[in-house]
């Protein structure tokens, strides 16, 4: 009896160190590209552009949206970081600890900087699970759906995109119009500008990405070898 639960106790402990070694794996992918000049944050002169969303979204189609809500928070941590000590004319949006003339961050900024990522690291699951729950038997054996992937990989980059720039308008309508130098009357016809400029792109290389990377990582063997439970239920 007693080795038994030993027994179970061990499992169950390796099994939390392989999926804090996956999570840890997942994070420094998305410090490193945090981090390194030009890579995961793009600068565009009043904004940045990025690719970080990326590792995030695969961990949640991987790992499940537990794991991939804490890789979303340290992807927002990773961009609150990034504009409080390399501010951009629109920092303000996501971090309170910076300002632009009379106009400085707050709350709004907190929830605008954290809350999408976090989302970006769900939704991509359940997206894909879904995919899966209505494919074909033979698609579901094998574990890996390539309409799935792209549906994941471009809703996840979308939650972050719609949602940031959507709630900068709810926040920060005055604010961002100053800063970007266009009329409130037309700040939401720039932020749909912005979406298209920077969301669509985003999206595309998203569901991409996901695609040639998800297709690798998922196949059963590739999956076993690294320690990665199936929680897609199929």
């Amino acid at each position: 009896m007693n080795n038994s639960t030993n027994s179970k106790t061990q499992t169950g402990g390796r099994f939390s160190t392989a999926g804090m070694v996956q999570v840890a794996i997942f994070g420094a992918v998305i410090c490193l590209m945090a981090f390194t000049p030009f890579l995961g944050y793009i600068p565009l002169g009043f904004t940045r552009a990025t690719i970080i969303h990326i590792p995030v979204i695969i961990a949640s189609i991987l790992m499940g949206p537990k794991k991939g809500a804490a890789l979303g928070l340290l992807f927002g941590l990773t961009s609150f970081i990034n504009n409080t000590m390399n501010p951009t004319p629109t920092s303000f949006v996501f971090t309170p600890f910076y300002s632009l003339g009379d106009v400085s961050g707050g709350i709004g900024s907190v929830v605008i900087c954290f809350i999408p990522r976090i989302l970006t690291g769900i939704v991509p699951f359940f997206i894909y699970k879904l995919v899966m729950m209505c494919s074909k038997d033979e698609t579901r054996k094998k574990g890996v759906s390539n309409i799935g992937l792209i549906l994941a990989g471009v809703a996840g980059a979308l939650t972050n995109t719609l949602l940031v720039m959507n709630l900068i308008f709810v926040f920060f309508k005055e604010a961002y119009a100053a800063a970007n130098e266009v009329a409130v009357s037309a700040v939401y016809t720039f932020i749909l500008s912005v979406i298209g400029i920077n969301g669509v792109p985003e999206a595309i290389v998203a569901g991409a990405l996901t695609l040639f990377i998800g297709r690798v990582l998922l196949k059963k063997n590739v999956r076993e070898r690294l320690g990665l439970k199936n929680d897609l239920g199929y």
